[in-house]
């Protein structure tokens, strides 16, 4: 069983003056896909190289199979590591890179063969073993080195971002392959990105990580649907959720001259908490362009998607911004002043310094 347990675990650097990953605690269930992610510098590749081996546990613990690793060389730990450089021997062929980590073990040439045969008809590259690295593509590179992660058959596959030297069209069809072979294979696997949408396409499971701390770790339809705080919320969708300062009335929450209805349970828990301003969060498709009801704002940009647009705009006086999401092409122009009410949906209350989830 390849569960992975962190415990308080905790990294600084050298001269830093901050924890470069702040008491972290996950439970990562024996097969499950988690993916770790976050901004630049919030911790999450240091997460995934501390789990490796890579960098030193300060304080806490992290376990695999319920093993302390701590004092565990990073050879000892049965992980394999796809990194964001494929790290591919240009001198050797497809198959002599899958190969390579059996070949140090001591594992005789027929049965890597075999191992390499197995990974390769997997990951679509039997026609691709005797080229040289050279004479591949981006991602079918990106392959190969999954393909020598696969051969070893770990207890745990660690991946730092290897999508982000692959174009956009390849990075989606990559990541579609990647889920699916974890899928199929069941093998434990934390995965980096600082992609938001990768993140939420890819794991079972999400840890968000901001300086260090762990923000919140759920399914994506839970990240989605209930962030936990402010940054989440603002971290996860795309676009961003719309998040606005907001005064507490009786009936809901005023954003601008317009009160937009909150359901009566949660005002009468925020008016008994004391709390008269929070922050409003609301998804872009929750909001619709009308012809006189709701906020007015004035259009800054007109996004169009194709299929839909995101109409960009700022609320006159308060200088708010709002993105909404519109089905229908040319919903409005620059510089138009139009109102925006909101459809169904939750209004997401935060309290507007700590930033946590209130009025639930």
């Amino acid at each position: 069983m390849a569960e992975i347990t962190y415990r308080n675990a905790s990294c600084i650097y050298e001269s830093a003056d901050s924890l470069a990953v702040d008491s972290l605690n996950l439970d990562i269930e024996d097969g499950e896909f988690v993916v770790l992610v976050g901004p630049s510098g919030s911790g999450k590749s240091t997460a995934l190289r501390m789990l490796a081996g890579l960098e030193d546990i300060d304080e806490g613990s992290i376990s695999i199979g319920g093993v302390d690793m701590t004092d565990v060389p990073p050879k000892d730990r049965d992980i394999a590591m796809v990194f964001q450089n494929y790290a591919l021997y240009p001198n050797k062929t497809v198959a002599e890179n899958m190969g390579f980590a059996l070949k140090m073990r001591g594992i005789g040439a027929d049965e890597r063969r075999r191992k390499v045969e197995e990974a390769a008809k997997v990951l679509d590259l039997t026609e691709y073993l005797d080229r040289k690295p050279a004479k591949l593509s981006g991602g079918q590179r990106q392959r190969v080195a999954m393909g020598r992660a696969i051969v070893r058959e770990p207890q745990v596959f660690c991946m730092d971002e290897p999508l982000s030297n692959l174009d956009a069209k390849l990075r989606v069809q990559t990541r579609t392959q990647i889920a699916a072979l974890q899928r199929r294979l069941g093998t434990t696997t934390v995965y980096v990105t600082h992609d938001q949408v990768e993140a939420m396409t890819m794991g079972d499971r999400v840890a968000v990580l901001r300086r260090g701390q762990l923000q919140q770790f759920s399914s994506p339809t839970e990240l989605y649907d209930r962030p936990a705080n402010a940054f989440v919320a603002g971290f996860i969708g795309s676009p961003a959720m719309n998040l606005l300062p907001a005064t507490v009335t009786d009936d809901g929450v005023l954003v601008g001259n317009t009160v937009i209805p909150v359901e009566r349970d949660r005002i009468t828990s925020l008016h008994s908490a004391g709390v008269t301003s929070v922050t409003a969060g609301i998804r872009p498709e929750q909001f619709e362009i009308t012809d006189g009801a709701g906020v007015e704002a004035v259009v800054e940009l007109v996004e169009e998607l194709g299929s839909e647009s995101y109409v960009h705009t700022r609320v006159p006086g308060s200088g708010n911004q709002i993105v909404a999401r519109s089905l229908t092409r040319t919903p409005a122009r620059l510089a138009d002043t139009i109102h925006l009410r909101k459809r169904e949906g939750t209004v997401h209350l935060f309290h507007p310094e700590t930033g946590e989830r209130v009025g639930d």
